[in-house]
């Protein structure tokens, strides 16, 4: 309250609201370590309702979090504080992930119940065997990622998933009536959760609830019924303590009312006192686990370590001697094939797409609701939860995984994206039938603007491989970017080499590179990425006919290119004036390469449904017009 108070700004409601839960949560149930805040085998604690921010941060402070001070609680919400608006995922802080966007704490959650289950059957219940507790609010629940979530994780029967529902019926609206009348039991029970509900001002039944759900059979909603801004004489239970400070008034109103005779932000020492040592407990825990980790530790570290230089090796290899024509989402399978034929980290999915994004391989082995010894998860048609729940799998631990959706439905994927990298998390995300060449199935299923708002996000690698030996060294990057989440764009349709010759250096990692060039002096290069560089090849041999000499360049990843030395980005653009660019999508961020007497060649409209190669004559992605109006250029 007087964090939120001082900082003028934030959500003091469901702190307060949710205060006693949390207590009985900690005090009694809570595994955790505030020494070492990454202990592998900790419960963890998600904080789906991001806005309440305030609660976490004061726990964490309570319990010994070396993480969070007292003085970093009275910045709240300034300028470079641990105590942002809303939690955001550091390391070692004891914060397990950012929320905020309503919903994708569930999905993480998810995400996380779900690690723990395939850990467990990797390593033993011994070494893992945890709960997952996520807070969750009404405004969480209505979003339809919490529907996915939770459908997936009823169906996978997750039983130490523990849902901790605010369920205040207040949102910044009003009154959730407004917009909601849902029966939350039936709701919930037919996802195939337990339900149980309870006064989330009762400690009794707090308690009671919480130690029944140790011994749950799957997935269980605690609905707790709490009354928002608890204590406040004139605010409490009303939407007008949910996103704003409560007012210097009401403040010391609710100091009266809760006989808290204390200044703001001092805390007694008795009370912290009792707090730290609720802390405490969770080191002696931990030492009772090291024991057995210690007789396990050759065991545990095995079954982290990941060898995939061989995989890359041989299949690069082999597609240098096939050199045949083959749509990338088949290239992307073969190595995924040869990725699984050890035992690694990797643990891959799709959302009902598999024999489309070519996700699934015959090494795979399917998790199954209370089999959960395989590596791959049939996520059904649920893009948006798969995303969350990726990024549970990638926070647990050392997990690597990767999802499969066409790319026209990364626009249900990209708030959990966006997340990933905003976390730093490595997620892989197989994106197939990424252009007009899909063909038939038309507009509603052909990207245009996707690539581009791809591009867009920050610290997130957006691969668009040229054929096979490309499709593998972009894996072999998103596979050595430990804090980086990477697209891979692929293709349905057939492609051609671009390269018959193998080598150790990973080209695709410069970001660009050339692939050919038609004379020793030149006077115009062509960028191209995907589908569209073997169409920029024949391009550049048509135009050499016309003693228009030009060299290709492959460009797989924008944003690697763009990180490369000034020196090396000014060989590939700077050695001609004139510079056209070809990608079947929009043509917008082509333009920073090409310049002022640049074209790009590209497509800025939705698309049309036909046979694939008459899309792309339609829209002038042939080398007849591309040369033509290449020839134009140059001699204007």
């Amino acid at each position: 309250m007087d964090a939120v108070q001082k900082a003028n700004s934030g959500h003091p409601g469901m702190p307060m609201g949710m205060a006693d839960v949390s207590t009985i949560l900690f005090k009694y149930f809570l595994k955790f370590n505030p020494k070492n805040p990454s202990w592998i085998n900790r419960d963890r604690f998600v904080l789906s309702a991001g806005h309440g921010s305030m609660l976490l941060y004061s726990l964490l402070y309570l319990t010994g979090y070396k993480s969070v001070n007292l003085k970093d609680i009275k910045n709240f919400r300034q300028l470079n504080s641990i105590c942002a608006g809303h939690p955001e995922y550091v390391k070692n802080s004891g914060i397990e992930t950012t929320t905020g966007p309503l919903g994708q704490g569930i999905s993480n959650a998810v995400g996380f119940a779900l690690a723990e289950e395939i850990l467990k059957k990797k390593l033993g219940k011994n070494i893992i065997n945890h709960k997952t507790y996520v807070m969750a609010g009404d405004g969480c629940l209505m979003e339809g990622i919490s529907h996915e979530a939770m459908s997936l994780a009823g169906h996978l029967k997750l039983k130490n998933l523990i849902m901790l529902f605010d369920n205040n019926s207040i949102s910044i609206d009003g009154p959730t009536s407004l917009a909601v009348s849902d029966n939350f039991k039936k709701r919930f029970e037919s996802y195939g959760w337990g339900y149980i509900e309870i006064n989330g001002h009762k400690e009794k039944e707090i308690f009671t609830a919480l130690k029944k759900v140790q011994k749950a059979k799957k997935p269980t909603v605690i609905s707790c019924k709490t009354k928002i801004g608890y204590g406040s004489p004139n605010k409490s239970g009303k939407a007008s303590s949910h996103g704003s400070p409560l007012g210097v008034k009401e403040v010391s109103l609710v100091r009266k009312k809760l006989g808290w005779n204390f200044r703001p932000f001092e805390i007694p020492k008795n009370v912290l006192s009792s707090w730290r040592s609720i802390g405490k407990r969770g080191k002696k825990i931990e030492n009772k686990w090291l024991k057995i980790y210690k007789k396990n530790k050759i065991k545990i570290n095995n079954s982290f370590k990941n060898n995939f230089k061989k995989a890359i090796k041989s299949e690069k290899k082999d597609a240098v001697k096939e050199n045949k024509s083959l749509a990338s989402r088949k290239s992307s399978e073969a190595i995924i094939s040869s990725l699984f034929k050890k035992n690694n980290t990797l643990i891959g999915g799709s959302a009902d797409l598999a024999g489309s994004n070519n996700t699934k391989t015959k090494n795979h082995k399917i998790i199954k609701p209370g089999e959960f010894g395989g590596n791959y998860i049939h996520y059904g048609v649920r893009e948006h939860a798969m995303c969350g729940i990726m990024n549970g799998l990638a926070l647990h631990s050392k997990l690597i995984p990767y999802g499969g959706t066409f790319l026209i439905f990364s626009d249900y994927c990209k708030p959990s994206i966006r997340l990933a990298a905003m976390m730093k998390q490595q997620v892989i995300y197989v994106m197939t039938h990424d252009s007009i060449g899909l063909g038939e199935d038309g507009p509603t299923h052909q990207p245009i603007e996707q690539l581009s708002g791809l591009r867009a996000i920050p610290n997130l690698n957006v691969f668009r491989p040229a054929d096979k030996l490309e499709t593998i060294e972009c894996w072999e990057h998103a596979l050595k970017s430990l804090k980086t989440p990477s697209v891979l764009s692929l293709t349905r349709q057939n492609l051609n080499s671009i390269r018959n010759k193998y080598t150790k250096i990973n080209k695709c990692s410069f970001g660009a590179y050339e692939v050919s060039r038609t004379n020793k002096k030149i006077n115009l290069t062509i960028l191209a990425s995907g589908s569209e560089v073997d169409l920029a090849i024949k391009t550049s041999h048509k135009l050499a006919k016309e003693k228009i000499y030009s060299k290709v360049i492959s460009v797989p990843c924008m944003e690697l290119f763009d990180s490369q030395t000034k020196k090396y980005k000014d060989k590939v653009l700077n050695e001609t004036k004139f510079k056209i660019s070809i990608e079947a999508g929009s043509s917008d961020c082509w333009r920073k390469y090409v310049g002022d007497f640049g074209i790009t060649f590209g497509i800025d409209e939705f698309g049309k449904s036909a046979p694939y190669k008459e899309i792309f004559k339609y829209f002038g992605l042939i080398d007849k017009s591309i040369v033509r109006k290449s020839k134009k250029l140059i001699k204007r």
